[in-house]
């Protein structure tokens, strides 16, 4: 990646400069069986699509906290870039009733119901169907991500030295999150072209960091595994083959 990158969407710009066809996430949940494959392109175009319904649709501002209440999963990583090309602070896990906006799982919909903003819901289903009936209190991201625009632009510059992101109780700049996945891109030995299979939840900064921003800070790709623990040892010694997997983390 680009030494002069200095947040999550810049890597994903350089990432798309280096090789757009290469895939970047590829995702398993092994509770219903899905296998979804994001190339570089296709995750940026996701991202470039929530930027703009951050931006426009939530009315969301540099600064603003987006509290964050999905698992490890395909789509919550396209919401933390997304985050990062707006300048909304993301709160994984974060307490609604203190965010300017919340974005739930179907999990977490009562739970979301305490921000008094912008509310969003994933059914977090396979191919990304809405929900059946839209919840309450919420818009249906499968109903109204389609429409957005497929290019962003932020309305103000970003800056690298603002809050971009909280887990686990730290609160990291766009900067120290870039710092931190080059560091344990190292760590991990991921270079281009590496395959890193990651089970680890989001909710801590290694779970984020394997299953995200140390793979694309790197130019390697992550096979995100949720549910993993309802495969059996055949099966995963079989993915780690078929998926061409250089390094695991369980």
């Amino acid at each position: 990646m680009n030494a002069s990158d200095r947040t999550p969407a810049d890597l994903l710009v350089s990432a798309l400069k280096a090789d757009q066809a290469r895939p970047l996430i590829t995702y398993y949940d092994d509770a219903t069986g899905e296998r979804v494959e994001l190339s570089v392109a296709t995750f940026a175009n996701w991202v470039a699509k929530t930027a703009n319904l951050i931006q426009d649709a939530l009315s969301a501002e540099p600064g603003d906290r987006l509290a964050l209440l999905l698992p490890a999963h395909w789509q919550t990583a396209v919401w933390l870039v997304a985050c990062s090309s707006v300048g909304v602070v993301a709160d994984l896990g974060g307490d609604p009733a203190d965010a300017d906006h919340v974005v739930a799982g179907p999990d977490r919909l009562d739970d979301g119901l305490a921000c008094s903003g912008g509310r969003v819901a994933l059914s977090l289903a396979p191919l990304g169907r809405r929900f059946p009936t839209p919840p309450a209190g919420y818009d249906d991201y499968a109903v109204e991500v389609p429409s957005m625009a497929d290019v962003f632009v932020p309305y103000a510059p970003v800056d690298p030295a603002a809050p971009a992101l909280t887990v686990g109780g730290t609160e990291l700049s766009g900067a120290e999150v870039v710092d931190r996945a080059r560091a344990d891109a190292r760590r991990l030995g991921l270079a281009g072209g590496a395959r890193l299979l990651s089970a680890l939840p989001y909710d801590t900064w290694e779970g984020l960091s394997a299953g995200l921003y140390a793979p694309l800070a790197a130019g390697a790709s992550v096979v995100l595994c949720r549910n993993l623990d309802q495969l059996s040892p055949e099966g995963l010694a079989k993915r780690v083959e078929s998926e061409r997997i250089t390094s695991t983390l369980v």
